[in-house]
């Protein structure tokens, strides 16, 4: 590891940032998340490289949870060691974010939404990560087995103590939002941030949430904005050696590779083209078009993935035409 990492002197010229709901804070157009390719089974040279690069780039925002590996807990930990050799001089120029409400430690208290998971868990993130504090600190998942006061008691309390800046909610449906803002609001700590899955394969964020984070001026950031690979190039040739569908990974398989599916990648890609982009840059693209979208978070596996995806902020403008084309390959 080299020591030395100096990131580029002009990193924040390569990047658009965008104001998070009506808060202070600015997040970069595209963020870092460290679910897949950050574990201990993953090469740990490359992630220092993805890293460094994506800081080189702009990209301010790195976005893990407790779960994050695998295994569980060994993303958190890599995110450390790298960021304690070469980019801790840097921390308060990053935005770094963690999660907590999967499944995490045997018994009754490993998962969901009590004030004991949640704090528990942003100790061991702390500790992991070997920080004082994170950035954004999220429940993950609705619990509808603990009241959603005691979820939202547990982050203003982090807040309280300074082990998190902001609270953020990841997966809760348009109604539970309404409700987990009007009382982090009423706590005095207003919800920073929703990051739900979003991408032109997944489209249920239409369905009355961006309504509701625009509303109530929270931020918005969305995970799998590639629908886990789909939306690339990879497969139009078949299932390549090194990807998700081939590695048997249970987010991502072979059902996913219908003819219909296929066939709309195919025009996707296409568009893409006429576009001068690739499929993954309009995929990206065609998210930040709406500004209710703060941030796309992105799972770069290689510094080469990373820069492709980055190149989707050279055209996120789409004219009438082909936001209608997109609408008829996808029906």
């Amino acid at each position: 590891m080299d020591k030395q990492y100096q990131p580029e002197s002009n990193r924040y010229e390569q990047m658009k940032y965008r104001r998070c709901g009506n808060s202070g804070i600015q997040l970069p157009s595209i963020s870092l998340g460290l679910w897949h390719n950050f574990g201990f089974t993953d090469n740990f040279q490359n992630a220092i490289q993805v890293i460094h690069k994506a800081f080189d780039m702009g990209i301010t925002h790195f976005d893990l949870a407790n779960n994050y590996g695998p295994p569980a807990g060994s993303a958190e930990e890599n995110f450390g060691k790298i960021l304690s050799q070469g980019l801790k001089s840097y921390r308060d120029e990053l935005i770094i974010s963690s999660k907590a409400g999967y499944y995490m430690w045997p018994g009754p208290y490993g998962e969901w939404g009590s004030r004991k998971n949640l704090i528990a868990s942003c100790d061991q993130s702390l500790k992991r990560m070997g920080i004082e504090y994170v950035d954004i600190f999220y429940s993950h998942r609705y619990d509808p087995n603990t009241p959603l006061e005691e979820t939202m008691e547990a982050l203003n309390q982090l807040v309280r103590q300074g082990k998190a800046l902001y609270a953020g909610i990841s997966n809760y449906s348009p109604e539970n939002t309404l409700k987990a803002s009007k009382i982090l609001r009423e706590l005095g700590t207003p919800c920073l941030i929703h990051q739900p899955k979003y991408s032109m394969f997944e489209r249920t964020p239409e369905k009355g949430l961006l309504d509701v984070l625009e509303k109530e001026n929270i931020g918005c950031i969305v995970f799998s904005p590639l629908a886990q690979g789909l939306l690339t190039d990879k497969y139009l040739k078949g299932i390549p050696e090194k990807s998700r569908v081939a590695s048997a990974s249970p987010f991502l398989t072979k059902n996913n590779l219908t003819d219909e599916n296929l066939n709309k990648i195919r025009h996707l890609n296409e568009l893409a083209v006429q576009r001068g982009q690739s499929l993954a840059q309009m995929a990206i693209a065609w998210l930040l078009k709406d500004k209710r979208v703060t941030s796309v978070l992105i799972g770069a596996s290689s510094p080469e993935q990373l820069i492709d995806n980055i190149g989707s902020l050279n055209k996120i403008s789409f004219s009438k035409e082909e936001l209608e084309q997109i609408e008829i390959i996808l029906k």
